[in-house]
């Protein structure tokens, strides 16, 4: 069963179409990374698989469920950060745990949901109002874990996160995912994608441009990857022998460097046998991968700093997230 399923899922507000014809397919247990900028349609897509937003058009399931009709069914075993999500200031970081349980009807311990978070019992003592941006993050995400979730929505969750809550956050994802969950996130941290992410899709004005894994889409999308090598001798004698390989581009030779652009993957090892057959001595390699961060934006036509209007879910009001 897969665990989130799309057809033809369009909303519009007026005449701006935010998400147009989405058909989107995440499968049970898998980490899925939805990417896009600012006002691509990412925050409309989870309104309308969390029932907080109707489609103009098209259908979708989550868990097995129609998401309109049967959204009932799916709340409770789905669990959701939000960015932008409420706190209330008063209540100790512990109480809003406890209180989320409560809600749910879970059998949670609050104790251990707080540490698996990376709170410690101090913080959980004192009023939420004196959390920090990361620690509210962390709170958030407890919350969102209660009632062991088969499905895990995540929007923006690194965000206010230092380095070492960012990996942190990882972890927690990962770990997320031995358990059998689904996680379904947005990100604009890209190394945080890449770190975490079984396949990806993007989603341009309203549109998925593409859904793969981010390999998969270095080598659709990609320029290719940069490969370096040191030879013994000089360069420029085994320079047209390189350049005469499938899948390499762009040889050039500089003292004993030989820089190569490799647009198929399969030609970094025929590259290194073929110069050492030619007589070469390869001191040492180094590849530079296509960046995540150039392929979004060759993905997004260079959109990468969000410049579209902004997605109108981001206006539409929510009951308070603690109540989930």
């Amino acid at each position: 069963m897969t665990a989130i399923d799309t057809s033809g899922l369009t909303k519009e507000y007026g005449e701006l179409t935010a998400v147009d014809d989405l058909d989107l397919t995440v499968d049970e247990g898998e980490v899925f990374g939805f990417l896009g900028p600012n006002g691509a349609g990412k925050s409309t897509t989870i309104n309308m698989l969390l029932d907080f937003t109707r489609p103009t058009a098209g259908s979708a399931t989550v868990l097995g469920y129609d998401a309109q009709a049967e959204a009932d069914a799916i709340s409770p075993r789905v669990g959701v950060l939000p960015e932008g999500f409420d706190i209330y200031p008063r209540l100790s970081g512990r109480r809003h745990i406890e209180f989320a349980i409560k809600t749910k009807g879970a059998a949670d311990d609050p104790d251990e949901l707080i540490e698996r978070v990376g709170l410690s019992a101090a913080d959980a003592a004192r009023p939420a109002g004196d959390y920090s941006k990361g620690m509210r993050q962390r709170l958030a995400t407890g919350i969102a874990l209660v009632g062991d979730p088969d499905l895990l929505i995540m929007d923006e969750p690194s965000s206010g996160l230092d380095p070492n809550g960012i990996s942190e956050m990882q972890d927690l994802v990962r770990s997320e995912a031995e358990r059998g969950t689904t996680v379904f996130f947005s990100s604009h941290i890209l190394e945080h994608v890449e770190a975490v992410c079984d396949r990806v899709g993007v989603l341009n004005e309203g549109e998925l441009v593409a859904v793969d894994t981010i390999g998969s889409l270095r080598e659709q999308f990609g320029s290719g990857a940069t490969m370096t090598l040191t030879l013994t001798d000089a360069a420029a004698e085994v320079q047209a022998v390189a350049a005469e390989l499938q899948g390499v581009t762009d040889v050039t030779a500089s003292g004993r460097t030989l820089e190569c652009t490799i647009t198929d993957p399969t030609a970094k090892a025929r590259l290194v046998t073929t110069l050492a057959d030619a007589g070469a001595t390869i001191r040492d390699v180094r590849i530079e991968e296509v960046s995540l961060e150039s392929l979004f934006t060759a993905l997004t036509n260079g959109d990468a700093d969000g410049s579209r209007e902004a997605d109108p879910a981001d206006a539409i009001a929510t009951e308070p997230e603690v109540a989930r």
